[in-house]
């Protein structure tokens, strides 16, 4: 009976976390959409630029290592001793969306443009290509198979009882042609802004080394974790995708 309540509990703490990030996800698009949402990453500057940017650096950190380090093998060996297994994942997108919230609430505002295009028609093709990142963005996510990344998955079959094999290396549509789609959309819907303002610069270039330097961690682990990627790491190019598979491997790009 205990152990039927607490399966039930884990399942029920997986869908919280999973809801809790489809709210953070929400509240981002508008922090960076400047609507809708009580916090921007614009807006009117409360307090002299190093400061705000020292503030925004010491958030962003703190994202990038808790994103990163509780990602690490190593780090969830240790973690697993004291997090259940089968909610390891889902405590660990709880902190995510805790590190997120907090670059909502105290993120400072800095002012300034950096660029503003105002040609309609190139800006029209700029906004474009921005959405078209997001929707790549979504779509190379649900071919991840997002209810493992999320921890849904591990907690779903904890609660049925059954057992959490692992899952098979495959390569599905996007991921043939670019290793990492979700990265790719990420940065064209970042950067691709007809008005970049000196705070989105900041944030869009932390974003972007943390994603350079991240992904040469995450390719490490996989790497160790599957021996499969090491092929497909040789054939199938990093960020800059290759329309063609039968040119001889590129994997640094």
């Amino acid at each position: 009976m205990v152990q039927e309540m607490t399966r039930t509990i884990y399942f029920i703490y997986g869908i919280f976390c999973l809801l809790m990030l489809l709210g953070v996800f929400v509240y981002f698009a508008g922090f960076l959409g400047r609507f809708t949402t009580p916090t921007s990453i614009d807006g009117p500057p409360t307090t002299s630029a190093p400061f705000a940017i020292t503030v925004n650096l010491l958030l962003f950190v703190g994202f990038a290592i808790q994103h990163s380090v509780m990602a690490r093998p190593a780090f969830k060996s240790w973690w697993t001793k004291y997090i259940p297994q089968p909610i390891e994942r889902s405590t660990y997108v709880l902190f995510t969306n805790v590190a997120l919230i907090a670059i909502f609430a105290f993120w400072q505002p800095i002012g300034g443009v950096a660029w503003d295009v105002s040609h309609p028609l190139l800006r029209a093709v700029v906004q474009a290509i921005s959405a078209a990142g997001s929707i790549l963005l979504l779509i190379a996510a649900l071919l991840l198979i997002p209810f493992e990344l999320v921890g849904l998955r591990q907690v779903f079959l904890y609660w049925r009882n059954m057992p959490n094999e692992p899952l098979p290396f495959s390569e599905p549509m996007l991921y043939r042609y670019v290793r990492h789609p979700i990265y790719v959309g990420t940065l064209m819907a970042l950067w691709f802004s007809p008005t970049m303002t000196v705070s989105r610069l900041l944030f869009n270039s932390l974003i972007t080394i943390y994603i350079l330097v991240g992904v040469r961690l995450e390719e490490r682990d996989l790497e160790d974790s599957l021996p499969e990627y090491r092929e497909y790491k040789k054939r199938v190019p990093m960020l800059i995708p290759r329309w063609s598979r039968e040119d001889s491997p590129t994997n640094e790009q």
